[in-house]
């Protein structure tokens, strides 16, 4: 039965891009053994204050013998809750892949690609990924940018599976629409989720699967009564729980729904357990947890693709990586333990 003695948090200003910020929970119970979750930003002040004020001193000295049941303690805190079920799953010696439910081994990825400031530029970009392995791409449209370059990548790829990711940028369908007549296999987050009508009305007239971006069980069960797509995308990120992730899979898969799970930002932790997640039965789309570049990960080995490929941990128990607790350290800007 898992008791937790220490619990250590860590804000991190990560080395890539726009530099973006990170908190990882170290979890250590009695017997030694430890566990790590991470959140990334936005919000990152609101989960610092709820880790130092509540939810990590609640967490010590709990007995309890599943995560579910810490579920109310660990609520608003998915960087703990994450932690709570990699130490959970150590502890058992089982992959939190499994753990989850999941049972595949290695899973298919997409490589997403932005807008670009030309065709040929952006049909050369597609070529590099597809030489690297992958099979399957996913391009970033928007009003403006998407018929054009949508056929002019199908024209120079004929074959190859192709999603797009709208973002939530239109409000007519009619350009999506129109992207149907180029083999798109997923029309990711045409609208806002909370506009079920249009997204229903889009599905309507189109072959590809909508795949809405839904970030409660409120919002799928509004999405699925509307009959307003046919894919979820899944981000472990936008929920409290793994639990509630685990829910909203489950509710997508009954409704015979296909489901992306998607996970790309901070150190790696917040990846792994994308693609633990992304090893769900239901999660049968390519899925999209290949960025930021693995130089910038603290977690051996890197999660990311290898030849369009990622392959889950099944050999490690827990989220089966390990954390460079030296470069940790370095990169932290506030630390503190209870």
């Amino acid at each position: 039965m898992p008791r937790v003695r220490e619990i250590e948090v860590f804000r991190l200003t990560l080395p890539y891009g726009r530099r973006p910020e990170s908190i990882l929970v170290r979890l250590t119970d009695h017997g030694g053994m430890t566990g790590w979750g991470e959140v990334v930003e936005p919000g990152l002040d609101k989960a610092w204050a709820t880790l130092e004020e509540s939810l990590a001193p609640a967490l010590i000295g709990v007995d309890w013998e599943h995560p579910d049941e810490l579920d109310t303690i660990s609520r608003g805190g998915s960087a703990a809750d994450m932690a709570c079920w990699d130490l959970w799953a150590r502890m058992r010696g089982v992959p939190l892949a499994h753990a989850l439910g999941g049972s595949r081994t290695s899973l298919m990825a997409t490589v997403r690609i932005g807008g670009d400031r030309s065709l040929e530029s952006l049909v050369a970009r597609v070529n590099q990924q597809v030489c690297g392995g992958y099979a399957h791409v996913t391009l970033d449209v928007q009003p403006g940018w998407d018929v054009e370059p949508v056929r002019a990548v199908r024209q120079a790829f004929p074959g190859l599976p192709m999603s797009v990711d709208a973002q939530a940028a239109y409000t007519e369908i009619e350009a999506l629409v129109a992207l149907d007549s180029y083999d798109i296999a997923v029309i990711e987050r045409p609208f806002g989720t909370t506009d079920p009508v249009t997204h229903a009305v889009l599905q309507d007239r189109v072959s590809a699967a909508v795949a809405v971006d839904a970030g409660s069980d409120t919002e799928l069960v509004a999405h699925v009564s509307a009959g307003s797509a046919r894919a979820l995308l899944l981000r472990p990120a936008r929920f409290p729980s793994l639990s509630d992730v685990r829910r909203v899979h489950d509710r997508a898969m009954a409704a015979g729904w296909e489901i992306l799970c998607a996970g790309g930002q901070g150190t790696g932790l917040a990846r792994a357990a994308a693609v633990a997640v992304a090893a769900m039965p239901g999660c049968t789309l390519p899925c999209d947890v290949t960025q930021p570049p693995r130089s910038a990960q603290i977690v051996n080995p890197p999660v990311g693709a290898a030849g369009g490929v990622i392959a889950v941990p099944l050999t490690q128990p827990g989220l089966g990586h390990t954390v460079d607790e030296a470069r940790l350290r370095r990169l932290a800007t506030m630390s503190f333990t209870a």
